[in-house]
């Protein structure tokens, strides 16, 4: 008798929730939805096997997933045939300026980024000389102080695309210090622990440096662990374009362990790579090095772009004591003829001190001159620093400094200097993301005066199409988590990164037979193809592969900000 009516609580129980569960089921079905997306593959970001699914969004969440046939909605995208993801996230973005200059983020939104990542040269905290010499560059009045300031200014602006950000240190430190190569008093030490304070409680997302320029180059790795306490307190993260990605590469991975370590937080690399032919095979012991410290609980991961050149300055070609003091410091070293001697003399050696990546390029011919500020050097643009050279009768040094000089700035070149072996080995490893290392840009106006580096765009593209579809170095379901859960959660994002309800709804179409990468070295300015539509905050920014206008772009807030 009691284990019959034990067995009729139990249908009763199991009845009970199936109807519970058919009613959740129905309401869904038959509900109304601002948006649905109907018909796609679903790929949520976890990694999880993807399915057709229809995607119902309601305000700026998702609201549903699943088959919502029976449910309504004023906008319908058909998704049949194409993959339907979070939206992508930037983890190494440079649109701090371009999005004031041209908010439309073109060359990003036709990869379906919905979120970029700032901070490796941060937009603040300013003081009054850094506001002036910042404004002399951009050519306008700074209307920002601190870094959460910045971040505000653009959301209020309108922007298509959310918006967070690291602080750099190297910008921390010029504030406090200067531009000089000191080291901080005891005093200025805390003043520069207290500016990392405020904008952690603000919302940053935790430190980043910059360590092969000046004056970042200038700091001790115990400088960087005492700012890095305090942005662990806040929840924040390390972020590293590394002292070294050359010679001194295995020396810089252990520098970076050790600030994860003694400052207590988490570490991320900027663009990943080995740099120069004599250094490729240190990779290998790179991946190792962090597989251990990731076995003992330290929390190592990195991003990179999917090009085996960078791009940077050709002033990144001189010693950085050069720029002690600053730009115009620089230029009078740069005119003496003996310390140009000297200066000279530094590029030709392979040095262990310092990044020259002249020397790590191997060849002047594998430097190419992107963008020069003065007109009369203009057509020099897309010749290779070899050519030049030839064309004016000089060596290939002698020629960086005459042109750092007659341009009077940093002159953007793109450096030849990883092994695609390389490229593909670091893509599988399961804790790298991505991130361009650019600005967003649009193949018109302007942009069209200056060459780019293709990364700006199709970094995301690329991977998609050429080493996910094409070489299927990793698979798509994996290469989508990398581009939104992996980020979102290493950064603390509220709510990113998932396609699931309850989630922000940062939405990206694409169909994965034809998404591509277009822009080339010899021919940048041509956007990415295969993303049709892409929603961010449940607003349409890119409907059937065109801009809609739409500015529902937010600033995000680190996990540790005081609300």
């Amino acid at each position: 008798m009691i284990t019959n009516l034990k067995k009729f609580i139990a249908l009763m129980l199991i009845l009970s929730i199936s109807a519970t569960v058919f009613a959740q089921r129905r309401s869904t079905e038959t509900a109304s939805f601002d948006i649905i997306i109907k018909g796609g593959t679903v790929y949520d970001g976890s990694g999880g096997r993807p399915r057709r699914a229809d995607v119902g969004i309601k305000g700026d969440r998702i609201a549903a997933v699943g088959n919502l046939s029976r449910a309504s909605s004023p906008t319908i995208i058909d998704a049949r045939g194409q993959a339907v993801a979070p939206g992508f996230i930037n983890m190494l973005s440079h649109s701090e300026s371009s999005l004031i200059v041209d908010p439309r983020s073109l060359s990003e939104l036709k990869q379906g980024v919905t979120t970029q990542i700032f901070g490796e040269f941060s937009m603040g905290p300013l003081n009054d000389q850094m506001k002036q010499r910042m404004g002399q560059t951009r050519g306008d009045r700074i209307e920002w102080t601190t870094l959460v300031e910045y971040l505000t200014y653009l959301e209020k602006r309108g922007i298509p695309q959310n918006v967070a950000s690291f602080i750099g240190a190297g910008t921390i430190r010029e504030h406090v210090i200067g531009l000089e190569d000191k080291q901080p008093t005891p005093a200025q030490l805390e003043q520069m622990r207290e500016l990392v304070r405020r904008e952690m409680e603000a919302g940053a997302l935790g430190i980043t440096t910059a360590l092969i320029y000046p004056p970042a180059f200038f700091a001790r790795t115990e400088e960087l662990i005492e700012l890095c306490k305090v942005a662990a307190k806040y929840k924040g993260k390390y972020t590293t374009h590394m002292r070294s990605e050359g010679n001194q590469l295995i020396e810089a991975v252990q520098e970076t362990i050790r600030i994860s370590r003694e400052a207590g937080l988490p570490v991320e690399i900027y663009h990943l790579k080995a740099s120069g032919a004599a250094n490729w095979p240190k990779m290998d012991q790179v991946f190792t090095m962090i597989r251990n410290a990731r076995r003992q609980g330290l929390k190592i991961t990195a991003d990179m772009y999917t090009y085996t050149a960078g791009g940077t300055g050709l002033d990144a070609s001189m010693p950085p004591w050069v720029w002690d003091g600053g730009r115009e410091a620089g230029y009078k070293r740069l005119q003496d003829p003996d310390t140009r001697r000297k200066i000279a003399d530094a590029m030709r050696i392979n040095s262990n001190d310092w990044e020259n990546l002249y020397m790590l390029a191997g060849s002047p011919d594998r430097l190419l001159l992107a963008s020069f500020r003065t007109e009369e050097l203009k057509p020099l643009i897309g010749k290779t620093l070899g050519e030049v050279a030839k064309m004016r009768g000089k060596d290939p040094v002698e020629t960086i400094i005459d042109l750092v000089l007659e341009d009077r700035s940093r002159i953007g070149t793109i450096y030849f200097l990883m092994s695609e072996d390389n490229l593909k080995k670091q893509i599988r490893q399961p804790w790298v993301s991505f991130g361009s290392d650019a600005a967003s840009i649009a193949p018109e106006g302007n942009a069209l005066r200056s060459s780019a580096h293709p990364r700006a765009y199709g970094n995301f593209a690329r991977l998609l199409g050429k080493y996910v579809r094409d070489e299927k170095v990793i698979s798509l379901t994996e290469a989508v988590r990398r581009l939104s859960s992996l980020p979102a959660t290493n950064l603390g994002l509220d709510h990113r990164g998932f396609l699931k309800p309850g989630m922000f709804a940062d939405v990206v179409v694409f169909d994965p037979q034809t998404i591509a990468d277009r822009s080339t070295f010899e021919n940048p300015h041509q956007l990415s193809v295969g993303v049709k539509d892409v929603f961010v905050n449940g607003k349409h920014v890119l409907k059937d592969g065109e801009v809609t206008g739409a500015k529902p772009g937010r600033a995000l807030w680190g996990p540790g900000k005081i609300k």
